[in-house]
């Protein structure tokens, strides 16, 4: 399997890693040396602008990335071409950028809460290790719809692109999680 930016990783519906489980991962970056993505359905009860000194008022949750550097903080956004030094994930789809042109632009009300969504920490492969983890059956790849990020429940997320993989995977994406342990 080879995977690309912007591609959706979705934990296998019956993964046991506490950390992982019923996790969507929005892949960013992906070279010979490993691979790093965001997990896009995991909040947290605590606005960005309680997380960062001096950051302007913003009424927008901080996301849990993954579990590498939980002490960074990284953002993923839909203003490129506002934003220096912003990578592209994907068309319309943007990674960091000039943190202090960030701030400044949110100060002037130009870029709101629908257009950015803030991760605490990343998910990180080394080299190799995606596709090891792909061949043991712990991840399922989904194309990315935009909405994903923007328009869609965080909770509710990795439900709904399971399901629409197909009637196999609705039937398991309907189970509560906790009838996976018996």
């Amino acid at each position: 399997m080879s995977f690309k930016k912007g591609d959706i990783l979705l934990s296998q519906p019956f993964m046991m890693d506490g950390y992982f489980s019923h996790s969507a991962i929005l892949l960013a970056e992906l070279n010979e040396e490993g691979a790093v993505g965001f997990v896009i359905n995991r909040p947290v009860e605590i606005l960005v602008d309680e997380i960062i000194p001096d950051f302007p008022d913003f009424n927008s949750i901080a996301y849990m990335g993954g579990p590498v550097s939980t002490d960074t903080l990284h953002y993923v956004h839909r203003v490129g071409e506002l934003l220096d030094e912003s990578i592209e994930i994907i068309s319309g789809i943007f990674w960091g950028g000039n943190f202090e042109q960030l701030k400044a632009l949110i100060r002037q009300g130009i870029i709101t809460p629908d257009d950015i969504r803030f991760y605490i920490g990343y998910s990180g492969w080394s080299e190799g290790q995606l596709e090891g983890e792909w061949e043991m059956g712990s991840w399922l790849r989904a194309d990315f719809d935009m909405n994903f990020i923007f328009n869609s429940e965080p909770e509710a997320l990795w439900k709904k692109i399971l399901s629409a993989k197909g009637e196999n995977f609705t039937i398991i994406a309907d189970m509560p999680s906790d009838d996976l342990l018996n």
